[in-house]
């Protein structure tokens, strides 16, 4: 199968890229599957129902969330009713929606998609992302129930992220981390066949400072102190993202490379 997970889709800059290259580049690639985590498409601070049909319209199969899943209060609704979206496994013990779904791909190959947060340095003090991941997987078995497995690891620290991955090697196709918005340069596969890259960027204007505006965090960094509110940049975007291909009959990465489309870090098609 060949599949894309593209990184947090940041602010109005991140999904005009989406909605405007994605229909291209699933017929381009031939794309058996997209999933894109859209956790920052709102205004930077969670996903709006609106904005999560739009990215699906565009061609995304699945939607992943993260820390900031239900800051746009319409979504504690919406997840409800629309199963393509997830928030992480171990959010909340109460939390609407679903952590983890087993969708359909092309030729009717089966794709489980699951997202966790870390627990190292974030704000609040998340259930054990490794306890959760290593239920589903279990569940799911790459070559039995599924033909491809993808994780998206939510979290600060890219220790905790290659500890992921190395947990999951053989068990998943993928495992990507999301969240800090800036790409790593490891894309790679383990030795059990798992792909891992560290973070996979984010779909936003990257003449910012992680996707916002430089003016208010450069202001706080320097004088300590805040004059307003942290606004997306808004110039061209860069798609950002990992490109996969697996073994049917495994499940396991064949190929893996990190991908840059358009704005400041355009790059070469895989």
């Amino acid at each position: 199968m060949r599949l894309l997970f593209l990184g947090d889709v940041m602010g109005r800059a991140g999904r005009k890229a989406v909605a405007e290259n994605l229909p291209r580049l699933r017929e381009q690639w031939r794309l058996d599957f997209v999933v894109v985590n859209g956790e920052n498409a709102t205004g930077g601070m969670g996903l709006s129902g609106e904005h999560a049909q739009l990215i699906l319209e565009a061609g995304a199969d699945c939607i992943t969330l993260g820390d900031h899943a239900f800051d746009q209060k319409d979504m504690l609704q919406f997840i409800e009713r629309e199963p393509r979206i997830l928030r992480p496994l171990n959010y909340a013990k109460n939390a609407p929606g679903r952590g983890y779904g087993v969708f359909t791909a092309t030729r009717g190959r089966k794709v489980l998609v699951s997202q966790a947060l870390g627990q190292v340095f974030m704000k609040r003090p998340f259930d054990d992302p490794f306890s959760a991941m290593d239920e589903v997987l279990r569940k799911h078995p790459l070559g039995g129930m599924v033909q491809a497995a993808l994780v998206d690891i939510h979290c600060e620290a890219t220790s905790e992220k290659m500890g992921m991955g190395h947990f999951c090697d053989g068990r998943a196709s993928l495992v990507v981390g999301t969240h800090t918005h800036i790409p790593t340069a490891d894309a790679q596969i383990l030795p059990g066949g798992t792909a891992f890259q560290g973070d996979a960027g984010m779909c936003g204007d990257y003449n910012s400072v992680i996707g916002m505006d430089k003016a208010e965090p450069m202001r706080r960094f320097v004088t300590g102190m805040g004059k307003g509110r942290f606004t997306p940049a808004m110039d061209e975007a860069t798609l950002s993202g990992v490109y996969l291909e697996t073994d049917d009959k495994t499940g396991k990465a064949t190929a893996v490379r990190m991908i840059r489309q358009g704005g400041r870090l355009e790059q070469a098609a895989p």
